[in-house]
Formats: structure tokens, sequence, C-alpha cells
């Protein structure tokens, strides 16, 4: 016995013998890491290299006056471009395309190297090549890709989380374009290749649109309240002017603000929802999903998240007005004005329960709409939608959607209640604002009513799934070939 436990010490003693010179504590050599050159110590080359620091990466900054190139992330060293090109396989090029010129003289540094080009032009069109072919062009020997032009310096200080997640890059190269998605991806971007460096114009040009998804949406809003703005000012104002001799300019900065901003509030809301049930009919008459849409119904869908913001904003103005009314001067003076005219003729209102039912309900609609707005509007923001589910998502934005398009057109129905009988509601032998504004949501509503039936549904189902409907047509090319 004692001489098996003699030979268990023995074997242990020999395993940690061997473990020891195997894996030495606090002497295991850590891996290098790789050094990458940032050519620039602007804002946007700092920020770049602070984050490649964060990572774990070694920066060296190019610099024609290295020891006075302004503060430099702790970590970084600055060094003459010819030095600093010397050292890395990898150089980002943080200059204007206007100073590229000093480029040419380091051919030889950068041969064979990658060049990350993160320039940016100030205006479309400005050059007659892009940045990055042009600097190819000066260095032909050296390996050019184009990225990082779409993050700004508060992207790159802020990372991911908070900012944008995405790298475009192009390039001819495939193994520098390798290299570089490897360091967009440790620092945390989501990569998007882009093909060959002739797309470097494109990536360049996205920097410079201003709200390209939101120019369709914009447009529509700012029409719309244009119209119907300059329409209630002639039936609301102009006509009492004209007609009556009364001077209601006044009402031009809340009351008709009032009007214009639920109207287009709910017609671009329903504008949201209209082109998913026409594509619906679309499928159903085709037999099939797979045929494209028409690119104005393409280019509809495309920004309906836009259109429901947008419908959101008028929302909230419309709820901020209502709230105000109440301590207006010309609601406060009506309101007096009525009191004192009942005393003096001493009678009373009789309270009358119908249009009590009418005002609540007419609120409480109102209300439940506002909700659901707000829901829409909160599910829309990326950080609520990673968080959700498709089925999700999909239950709040389609279903809980077409319900606030009803509360909110049912919320202007008992707004208008009976006034479209009267003949005074014509002014000029033209409808009130609101009813127009119930057009489109009327005729949304009938049409998800209809997709809804248990017949069609069914077959609008079957089509999503995959089923196609065959033409008489293809029947007897079948039967002939058989």
């Amino acid at each position: 016995m004692a001489m098996t436990i003699d030979r268990l010490s023995g074997v242990s003693k020999e395993l940690m013998s061997e473990s020891i010179l195997l894996c030495p504590l606090g002497t295991a050599a850590a891996p290098e890491q790789k050094l990458l050159c940032i050519f620039g110590t602007g804002d946007l080359g700092r920020s770049l290299g602070q984050r490649l620091l964060q990572t774990g990466y070694r920066v060296i900054y190019g610099s024609r006056r290295p020891h006075s190139c302004g503060p430099l992330p702790q970590g970084a060293q600055a060094m003459d471009y010819e030095a600093a090109a010397l050292s890395a396989t990898l150089v980002f090029v943080c200059v204007h395309r206007e100073h590229y010129d000093f480029l040419e003289a380091l051919a030889p540094q950068l041969q064979g190297k990658v060049l990350v080009d993160v320039s940016n032009n100030i205006k479309k069109n400005l050059y007659p090549e892009a940045n990055a072919e042009y600097l190819r062009r000066l260095i032909p020997g050296a390996h050019v890709v184009k990225a990082f032009n779409t993050l700004s310096a508060w992207s790159l200080q802020n990372g991911p989380s908070d900012a944008n997640r995405q790298v475009y890059l192009c390039g001819n190269d495939a193994e520098a374009k390798q290299a570089v998605s490897e360091i967009a991806t440790k620092l945390g971007f989501a990569v998007v290749d882009k093909g060959s460096l002739s797309a470097a114009r494109e990536l360049e040009d996205f920097p410079l649109q201003l709200f390209p998804e939101w120019r369709l949406p914009l447009r529509v809003a700012i029409g719309l309240t244009a119209f119907f703005f300059f329409y209630v000012v002639i039936t609301d104002v102009v006509y009492a002017y004209v007609v009556q001799g009364k001077d209601n300019s006044f009402r031009i900065m809340v009351s008709l603000a009032n009007k214009v901003c639920p109207i287009v509030s709910l017609i671009m809301l329903s504008l949201c929802y209209l082109p998913g049930v026409i594509a619906a009919f679309l499928q159903l008459y085709r037999g099939t999903k797979y045929r494209r849409f028409p690119d104005w119904l393409d280019r509809w869908m495309l920004c309906r998240k836009q259109l429901g913001l947008i419908a959101l904003g008028f929302a909230f103005l419309h709820v901020l007005y209502t709230l105000v009314i109440p301590i207006r001067y010309y609601v406060r003076f009506k309101i007096s004005e009525g009191t004192i005219s009942q005393i003096r003729e001493n009678r009373t209102s009789v309270f009358d329960s119908t249009t009590a039912w009418r005002a609540d309900s007419y609120y409480s609609m109102g209300i439940l709409g506002f909700g659901l707005y707000i829901l829409l509007g909160i599910s829309s923001l990326p950080s609520v939608t990673n968080a959700l589910s498709w089925r999700e998502f999909n239950f709040i934005q389609s279903k809980l959607g077409y319900l606030t398009v009803f509360f909110c057109t049912f919320h202007t129905y008992l707004y208008g209640w009976n006034r479209f009988l009267r003949p005074s509601s014509y002014k000029w032998y033209t409808p009130p604002a609101y009813f127009l504004s119930l057009v489109v949501p009327s005729v949304l509503i009938v049409l998800k009513l209809l997709l809804i039936l248990p017949c069609v549904d069914r077959s609008l189902t079957r089509i999503r799934q995959g089923w196609e409907r065959t033409s008489p047509e293809d029947g007897n090319k079948r039967a002939l070939l058989m």
C-alpha cells in the first residue's frame, strides 16, 4: 500500500513538473497586438484610434508635424508619414482628398499594403472620380478599400450601441477587404460588403444624403398640411369675413391649427396601412406572391414607418392644442358671456344625456386612439423592435395598427355627428374639412373588412404560403405537352 502511494505521489510530481514547464504561471507571453497606422490626427482620426486602442490594437499616427499634432489617444504615438507607413501593413487614410498629394511620394513605402480610405466630399459630383479610385491611381501598388466613411467621430467614440451599427466597404482585393472587415467586426460593427471599388462613389454619397427615406413622407405631410390649412382658412375665416362680416382671423393660430393637425394625422396613418391592403388585393388578383409589385407601391411600402411617425407627431400637436383650448381668451370670454346672458334672462340649460354620451364617447375614442398611437411609435424604435419577436412586432404594428385607425376614425365620426346634415356646414358648397379627412380611413376600413372575410382570408393565406393559381392558358399548354 505504501509503495502504491509513493508511486502515485511520484506520478503527481512528474505531472506537476510537466505542467509547470508547459504553462509557467506569470510568465506566459501575451499575443502580440496588431499594429495599425492612421494618417491624419483630426477628429475622425483620433476617435478611430481611440476605438482601436480600446479593442486591443496598437496604433501609430502619421503626421506632417509629429511633435505638434495635438493631443492623441493614450497609448498611441505619432511619427512622420514615411516612418509610420513602414511600421504597419494596414493604413487608415483620414485626410481630405485635396491633401492626397503627399501620398504619391510614399508609394514605395505603401507598396502592397492595405489603404483604407475614409474620406468624404462636401457635395456630390465634386470630382470626376471617387476619392478611393483616385487614391488607387496615386498608389497603384497598394490595395485600396473604401470603408468607415459613413461613420462620424461621435459614432466611433460611442460605439455601435448608441450610434450607427453598419460599416459599408468596397474594394477589388478580397484579402484586403477581409482584413478591414475583421477590424470592423472587432470594433462591434456589422459589415456590409458593397462589392468592387467602383461602388466607392455610392458610399461617398451616403453621408451627403439628407433624410432620403423621409423625403416622400415629408412631401406628403407638407402637401396635406398646406392644402387643408388654406381650405379651413377659406371656409372659416374668409367666408365669415365676406358673408357675415366677422373677423375670425385670430382663430388661425390655435383653432384652425387644431383642425389641420388631426386631419393630416388621420390621413397619414391611413396611408401607412393602405399600401398593405392594396398589395393584398393585388396578390389575390394575380393568384401568386412571386410577382413584383409596381415600383410606386414598393416605394410606398418602404416609407410606411416614416409615414406613421410623422402621423404620430401631428397627433401629439393635436393633443397639445386641445389642452391649450380651455385657457384661451376666446373660450373664457364665450363661457363668461354665456353665463352672464343666462343670468340676465333668468334661464338655465337643460342637461342632454345624448350630448353627454356623445361627448364622453368622442373623448374616450380619442384617448384610446392616441394611446395605441404611442404604442405603435414606441414599438418602432430599434431598441424595442430588437426585443420583440416577429409575431409580437407584427401583432402590434398590424392588428393594433388597424385598431388605432378604427378608434381615430370613430373619434372623427363622433366629432362630426350630424353636422353633415346641416346646410350651414357646406360653406360655398364645400364639404367641411373633417368630412374630407374621413374618405381615406373609411375606404381603408372597408377594404380591410373585406380581407378578413373567411373566404378571402383563406385564399390570401394560401397565396402567402406559396400556393399559386394556375391560369387557363397554362392548363392548355400542359395538356398539349402531354
